[in-house]
């Protein structure tokens, strides 16, 4: 897996499918067959495993029979199921700014104004080095984001201050090395990592009484929505976000509900001669 470059949480994911499997078949997983692999799939199904989940698991499965034991037909028998297609909980600017504010300490409150403000990923937001921001051109470097592709990012004139702010109280309080990770955890040699922002986030959102079911990613589709009702172009936000599909992004028109109330139903124009 290293050698294709797969991510850390890639490698975690297909490891896990592979021992959850052997747990099942109470052999070594090389020994499966393919009715093996097919009835282990069914059993994910009666015990109610998530859409997600069980595409999760059949994709490392798969994985390690194609590549590891180079044995394709081994999965022959198991397919992806259907992953209902839900809309994305969307904050008001107003609940985002309340967010932000009730974030427990000035390293989320920071963290969480960059995921809004350039609609990054949990897993970019925590990676990114103090080196990355380019004050002169106003980008923020994403170095191997989703799918291993670098990319950049949108710098607000109003981020920057924040980053700035939070870079001198962070230097001055030791907690960040020269040229180190922009938002470090308890060691500075290492990251924050998406767990302790997600967190933070929840502990923020309860802080704040705010009662839709929020995430980092909800800033994410708060970032893109948006955007989209300042009538920024849709294939930018695409750009912006980092989406291979078009299709990915044109999903935010439908919460953009700035957009929607502009829209003059037909109804209106009836005459009513």
């Amino acid at each position: 897996m290293r050698m294709r470059k797969l991510a850390p949480k890639t490698q975690t994911a297909y490891i896990r499918a592979v021992r959850r499997f052997a747990a099942y078949l109470g052999r070594p997983p090389d020994s499966a067959t393919v009715e093996d692999l097919r009835n282990f799939q069914l059993r994910l199904v009666d015990e109610g495993t998530s859409p997600t989940t069980l595409n999760a698991t059949i994709t490392g499965l798969k994985f390690f029979c194609e590549i590891t034991l180079d044995r394709a037909e081994l999965t022959a028998k198991m397919q992806p199921v259907h992953v209902p297609r839900t809309l994305p909980v969307v904050l008001s600017r107003e609940e985002v700014a309340r967010l932000i504010a009730a974030a427990p300490n000035l390293k989320h409150q920071t963290a969480l104004s960059l995921a809004y403000g350039t609609g990054l990923r949990a897993s970019e937001v925590v990676y990114l080095k103090v080196g990355d921001i380019d004050s002169q051109r106003m980008t923020l470097r994403v170095e191997q984001g989703k799918g291993g592709k670098d990319r950049y990012a949108m710098l607000s004139p109003v981020l920057l201050e924040r980053l700035r702010v939070w870079w001198r109280v962070a230097h001055a309080q030791g907690k960040m090395l020269e040229g180190g990770w922009l938002f470090p955890g308890m060691n500075p040699v290492d990251p924050l990592t998406t767990r302790q922002l997600n967190r933070a986030i929840h502990m923020a959102a309860e802080s704040a009484h705010i009662d839709k079911r929020v995430s980092m990613h909800t800033l994410r589709h708060s970032f893109a929505t948006h955007l989209l009702e300042q009538k920024v172009d849709i294939r930018v936000i695409q750009v912006l976000l980092g989406h291979k599909k078009l299709e990915t992004t044109a999903m935010y028109a439908q919460v953009a509900t700035d957009v929607l109330r502009e829209v003059v139903s037909p109804l209106e124009q009836l005459s009513t001669a």
